[in-house]
């Protein structure tokens, strides 16, 4: 066993050996995450619907990614794309297919074990700015807007496909499908590091679409689902970043 002495001298020189290894870290310079670069980007999402879309789903959950070039001034121009899903479905489009308990039979006689799911997407494009506060380094507010399609629908899980009624094309007259004209906002922290290993953003994000139903006829309703819908959802989306720099034409660094 190591004697109190050992210890001791050990205990000392700790302060110099982490000095050391900070010491043999690259050093990178102020300029090192400077000038125009291509952003790759991939994220997660959770949000919470408002009006049309709360009376359909509960609060979802989403990935996402997107690309984008941001400017030696911190404009940034791109497309993005987040797909999201939820396991809470308010509405029930099998309403004239269960028996009064509530259950759905399937072909073998037995109970269905036929559940909901919300699926949809968004992509579209973006514009923003990347607002800093020091002239130095390159983290500060990302702000953006961007208009693109919203599109969701009702997926209906039948994993023993004992009901053959909501199968094939009788699917598409209980799914829901909806779509439409759709803008996006963002604003949070963007951190884009001089050693351009750590490169992330968090931040709030709000989604509002103007869409209609995509189906000629619902069997719920028993008719089309005729009107027009806002589908607002808002929440928090967390991203990591993969920046390509562009120092010459013809040459790109990462």
């Amino acid at each position: 066993m190591m004697n109190k002495s050992t210890i001791i001298y050990l205990f000392l020189l700790l302060p110099a050996l982490v000095q050391a290894q900070i010491d043999r870290r690259p050093q990178y310079s102020d300029s090192n995450n400077k000038g125009t670069a291509i952003l790759f980007h991939l994220n997660l999402g959770v949000h919470i619907p408002a009006a049309d879309m709360a009376k359909r789903f509960g609060v979802d959950q989403s990935v996402g990614g997107g690309l984008e070039r941001i400017s030696e001034n911190n404009f940034i121009v791109g497309v993005e794309g987040h797909y999201f899903f939820s396991q809470k479905v308010k509405e029930d489009p099998l309403k004239n297919i269960r028996t009064p308990e509530g259950d759905i039979i399937g072909i073998d006689q037995g109970l269905a074990s036929l559940v909901l799911r919300e699926r949809g997407f968004y992509i579209g494009t973006n514009i923003g700015k990347l607002i800093t506060f020091d002239a130095v380094k390159r983290s500060g507010l990302r702000v953006t807007a961007g208009a693109g399609w919203l599109q969701h629908w009702i997926r209906l899980q039948d994993d023993q496909q004992t009901v053959p009624l909501v199968s094939g094309d009788y699917q598409k007259g209980y799914d829901r499908l909806t779509g439409g004209f759709a803008l996006n906002e963002y604003i949070g922290w963007q951190k884009m590091s001089t050693s351009r290993r750590v490169n992330w953003y968090i931040g709030l994000e709000m989604n509002q679409g103007f869409t209609t139903t995509m189906r000629d006829f619902d069997f719920a309703e028993r008719r089309k689902l005729t009107g027009r819908r806002l589908d607002l959802r808002f929440g928090l989306r967390a991203g990591w970043i993969l920046p390509f720099y562009q120092k010459k034409a013809e040459d790109i660094y990462y």
